[in-house]
């Protein structure tokens, strides 16, 4: 995965044009006008776009990319309106974060493997039923959300402040749920669709996972080491002759001047270089002092 990751950001690097810009925007605008023609013919309109390889086979391709503006947030206006927004947000901020380029080729490659397990369960188990939607695509969309701001704080309901990394695993619980019982149904093909949503995920997360999970079983004996010790030591009078302990390497912002906002140092640039939560993952990595 990491090699993939590391093509995938020369080829963004390389090709900082590719994709659809606010592409998050046009997708909820389709959105809503299919619900709102939805609501003019009962549900006519979205059946005409949904994915099904019946139809798909018999030459309306159109389906293989018009299901991605079929919403799957719910007939009830209010919760579609919030889920939605939602999205919408989560995606602009996911853009800004990465960039066009590398947002684009996250959620279109969701969007291809989704195409190719509604296919292939089409192929397998024919009829006429919507083998593929975008719900486990935007799942992932969630998590890949979460994992770079987890700590965000989002009102659910419009009444409960709750971090954003609570849902992500209250959501991941109910994503294995549904994995399981397709499996114990024989849906083996089913089954594949939030597979292959999480591992688009992982080829882009999976290496911060596993250095997040091997930073947790070494923290308490990090914590105690000498060298911990001398870099608090040092960190305090550091804080004591210029009055900050953390300042961005990129922005220059400080602990002292914006008391609410974290700061991180990063692991892949040399020596103690400590930035911003606007620019840990958005920085060029320092290799020499």
């Amino acid at each position: 995965m990491k090699k993939i990751n590391s093509a995938i950001d020369r080829f963004c690097y390389q090709h900082p044009r590719f994709g659809i810009p606010n592409l998050m925007l046009w997708v909820v605008i389709g959105n809503v006008i299919v619900y709102v023609m939805d609501m003019m013919s009962r549900g006519t309109f979205s059946a005409m776009l949904s994915f099904v390889p019946a139809y798909i086979f018999q030459g309306q391709i159109w389906r293989l990319v018009t299901f991605v503006l079929v919403p799957n947030y719910g007939s009830n206006i209010f919760f579609f309106a919030i889920s939605a927004y939602f999205y919408y947000f989560i995606g602009s901020r996911l853009e800004n974060q990465w960039g066009t380029a590398r947002f684009n080729f996250f959620y279109c490659s969701g969007i291809v493997l989704a195409i190719v397990v509604g296919l292939l369960e089409g192929l397998i188990g024919g009829g006429m039923a919507v083998t593929s939607t975008m719900e486990y695509n935007n799942l992932s969309l969630f998590f890949a959300f979460a994992s770079l701001f987890p700590d965000m704080m989002v009102l659910l309901f419009f009444i409960i402040p709750v971090k954003v990394k609570w849902l992500a695993y209250l959501d991941a619980a109910w994503l294995l749920y549904g994995v399981v019982s397709l499996l114990l149904k024989g849906a083996y093909i089913s089954a594949l669709l939030p597979v292959l949503a999480i591992l688009n995920y992982l080829i882009f997360f999976g290496d911060s996972l596993i250095e997040a999970l091997r930073g947790r079983g070494q923290r308490v004996q990090h914590r105690y080491s000498r060298q911990t010790i001398h870099f608090k030591k040092a960190a305090k009078e550091a804080q004591q002759k210029t009055g900050y302990l953390h300042k961005c390497c990129v922005c220059g912002r400080t602990d002292a001047d914006y008391p609410d906002l974290e700061f991180r140092y990063c692991s892949k640039c040399a020596g103690y270089r400590c930035y911003c939560m606007d620019h840990i993952n958005n920085h060029v990595h320092v290799t020499e002092e």
